[in-house]
């Protein structure tokens, strides 16, 4: 069975790990960059899996799990650097997602 971990407790281990660094955290538009090539990443391997192009045999093999991690990562970084709560920031979110748009879908139990 998985440790359980909270958004809390990854967002430390990542302080952590970079605070051993006298370089810290990228400026804003460098984390920005980061994001954009993770995403980038994880969007040639869900092409590869799921779409049309598939990847020649020169290109490296890697998993939609650990390009989502590497992406996750970076994006942790990128909230700790800005000195956001991302728990915070999702549970904001998710509400929103739960009162504007809550009509906005057809629910399975209304086929």
């Amino acid at each position: 069975m998985t440790e359980q971990v909270t958004m809390q407790a990854l967002q430390k281990r990542v302080d952590d790990y970079i605070g051993q660094f006298k370089e810290g955290y990228f400026p804003p538009f460098e984390l920005l960059a980061r994001l954009t090539e993770e995403l980038g990443e994880l969007s040639r391997e869900v092409q590869d899996v799921y779409g049309q192009k598939k990847k020649k045999s020169t290109e490296e093999v890697n998993s939609i799990e650990e390009e989502l991690g590497d992406f996750f990562f970076v994006l942790i970084c990128f909230a700790n650097a800005q000195g956001i709560k991302l728990d915070e920031a999702l549970l904001r979110v998710i509400h929103k997602f739960e009162t504007r748009d809550k009509g906005r879908w057809t629910r399975k139990d209304e086929e």
